[in-house]
């Protein structure tokens, strides 16, 4: 058995390629939709990839396959509880799969989703009757399980599905040996959780011990434990699941329409009419110049769940970036689904040389000049723009908190007629606020350059807990 894990950062996003060395057949399991690392890997090995597994609906990104339907024939695999628009083999509760000396067992294991599974991997070579590992989407996490909350809006409550997780759990997984690996769909930084590891690949024993959910409690008490507090999904998320489930084209074809270099005339005429300004640069760079009324999300953080937050699918989206990295933005775009990219500014900021007028500016302060200012008879005033619960466990003193998913909703909130310091953990954050408050009128503004861990660094004895 040939067994690799492919691990996406910037969406915390983890896929799969399982190959029988014998029969030189090969699956995915929850590809993302860019899909060229699973044609070449599969290639190099010699693997001709027959079978594309789901183990659900995703929320968080637009999967590949159908993609890998369109490139490689490969059949796709959902649970028996899946509705999709496209055709697909529905999967059951110990139905199994074998390809030469590869066995994969299915296991139903709603919760997350009502069709969610869990792929069951024996290398019958070794050992054909304790099992290699399991693949549980987001069903069980390292450190966590899948959130139970997502399906409001399609009519299933977060209760019917956290009990149909605590069975999914205890009746189905941790049936399993403790030395068998359990390898997730997410880690750290994914929403579909909230206490996920970094660790990408565990052990059932392990999980046993450690995860918090899966430690002796009613399953009364685990509904309890799993619907509260969760973090609010960004709102593509719902959009994105649906998708999903929907026959599309593929991203080729889409980014075969959207890399179109666009004069600044066609772009400011474009904005005009609507469309919006995304410049994927890093935020120094932006600060140091930018188009006006022009969205700041770098390409060097979390720019898919920013993006799905922050941007109108249903609006066209024209990229400024450096030249070179338009396709790479609008292919992450068209990984969450928004494939509405109208094209980008030809020439980058070389563009508006000649236009000075349509240039901005976003000044940047230091931790200890802040500091400084903080002192002064007329202080300004902190926006901190974490979540709040970051906030809560430590601040600048008396900081206004608005979380920058509530931003723009809340942007009367903040006053015009004194400084404003921004500020997030790191400056990314902090960066995308700076400018939608510019994009809203507020001038008098200041981003707080390395954010609260650079003032955690300079001034530790001026926190707030």
């Amino acid at each position: 058995m040939y067994f690799k894990q492919f691990y996406l950062g910037c969406l915390a996003h983890a896929s799969y390629l399982i190959g029988d060395e014998q029969t030189k057949t090969a699956i995915i399991v929850d590809p993302q939709r860019d899909i060229d690392q699973y044609l070449q890997e599969s290639q190099e090995q010699g693997f001709t990839i027959r079978h594309v597994f789901l183990t659900h609906f995703h929320a968080d990104f637009i999967a590949g396959h159908i993609e890998l339907r369109d490139q490689t024939g490969a059949k796709i695999y959902l649970g028996a509880r899946a509705d999709a628009d496209y055709e697909f083999t529905p999967v059951k509760d110990g139905e199994i799969l074998d390809f030469g000396k590869v066995r994969i067992k299915i296991f139903e294991t709603p919760g997350h989703t009502p069709e969610g599974i869990s792929l069951v991997v024996y290398d019958l070579e070794k050992d054909p009757a304790i099992p290699y590992g399991v693949l549980t989407g987001d069903t069980l996490f390292i450190g966590d399980v899948g959130r139970p909350d997502l399906l409001a809006s399609f009519g299933v409550t977060a209760e019917e599905l956290a009990a149909d997780l605590y069975d999914s759990l205890h009746n189905k997984l941790l049936q399993l040996p403790d030395k068998t690996l359990v390898y997730p769909a997410h880690g750290a930084g994914s929403m579909c959780g909230r206490n996920l590891s970094t660790d990408t690949v565990s052990t059932l024993g392990v999980q046993r011990q450690y995860n918090y959910a899966l430690q002796p409690m009613s399953q009364e008490d685990f509904i309890k434990l799993v619907t509260s507090n969760q973090p609010e999904a960004p709102q593509y998320f719902s959009y994105d699941a649906i998708l999903n489930r929907k026959e599309r084209p593929t991203l080729e074809e889409a980014l075969e329409t959207e890399i179109q270099p666009l004069s600044l005339e066609e772009v400011l005429k474009q904005k005009d009419t609507g469309a919006q300004l995304l410049d994927v640069r890093d935020a120094a760079d932006f600060a140091g110049s930018h188009l006006a009324d022009s969205l700041n999300i770098g390409l060097g953080g979390s720019f898919a769940t920013w993006a799905g937050t922050l941007l109108d699918r249903t609006q066209p989206i024209i990229i400024i970036a450096e030249p070179g990295r338009e396709r790479e933005a609008a292919m992450r775009l068209g990984r969450i689904g928004f494939d509405s990219v109208a094209g980008y500014l030809k020439g980058g900021m070389q563009a508006l040389d000649k236009h000075p007028d349509l240039v901005r500016r976003t000044e940047r302060i230091t931790a200890p000049t802040l500091s400084e200012k903080l002192s002064a008879a007329t202080p300004p005033l902190v926006l901190d723009v974490r979540t709040e619960k970051e906030w809560k466990e430590s601040r600048i003193g008396e900081s206004l908190n608005i979380p920058l998913n509530k931003l723009e909703e809340q942007i009367d909130k903040i006053p015009q007629d004194k400084e404003i310091v921004v500020h997030c953990g790191s400056g990314y954050r902090s960066s995308i606020a700076a400018s939608l408050m510019q994009k809203h009128g507020i001038a008098n503004l200041l981003d707080l350059v390395g954010g609260f861990g650079a003032w955690k660094k300079c001034c530790p004895d001026k926190i707030t807990t």
